[in-house]
């Protein structure tokens, strides 16, 4: 922390140096298991305010009789501090996207989508299929674990539970993050119907508002 926090000083001394320089406000967002995303909050809330922490989400998928459980948060604030929290989802093993403010003046229709990584892709191929016109602007996938749980529906005893805990846990689930544009605005609704149908978390950037 205390490392992070001087490259950040150094690099902002560097701009200060030129008094017409003005540093950049991005967002950012980042997924992963539950403890990577309360570090990266304790991190946002550390910056002194140069980070604002937009909202937070925690997220259970039941597939059968298992529960895949998964965080994420996103961030906005001065672009110094954002791209960092790179560095530290990828010692995390988190997925990250930057969303860097031109995109929103050369792409106007901006979504992120969050998922398992299998069901990113068939959802995917659904929208191409569906002729719908869209760009990858960014992808990410973690690489450390999420957590995968027998649901509460399973009525065995706890101590059973955590004894079978290793074996469904054993194939890592891997977790994505794109960030896509779609060409059309009258697009938008239905490449969002499809993404939600399929269980994916989407962040349509219309709906974000920040205050500078």
């Amino acid at each position: 922390m205390i490392e992070d926090n001087i490259r950040v000083l150094r690099q902002a001394a560097k701009v200060s140096a030129n008094n017409d320089y003005e540093i950049e406000k991005n967002w950012c967002v980042v997924a992963g298991n539950a403890e990577l995303v309360d570090k990266v909050a304790y991190k946002a809330i550390a910056s002194n305010h140069r980070v604002k922490i937009l909202f937070r989400e925690h997220v259970i998928l039941k597939e059968g009789n298992l529960d895949k459980k998964f965080d994420f948060i996103m961030l906005y604030g001065n672009s110094i501090v954002i791209d960092e929290f790179k560095k530290f989802a990828d010692q995390d093993g988190g997925a990250y996207v930057r969303i860097l403010r031109k995109y929103l003046v050369e792409n106007p229709n901006l979504m992120v989508l969050i998922a398992p990584d299998n069901v990113i892709k068939k959802t995917v191929s659904v929208l191409e299929r569906s002729k719908l016109s869209f760009a990858i602007l960014q992808d990410s996938q973690t690489t450390g674990f999420i957590d995968v749980d027998l649901s509460d529906n399973v009525k065995l005893p706890n101590f059973i539970k955590s004894a079978l805990k290793p074996f469904y846990n054993a194939n890592e689930v891997v977790l994505s993050t794109i960030l896509i544009s779609v060409d059309k605005k009258e697009e938008i609704k239905k490449v969002q119907s499809i993404a939600t149908s399929n269980r994916i978390f989407v962040i349509d950037f219309k709906d974000i508002v920040t205050e500078e």
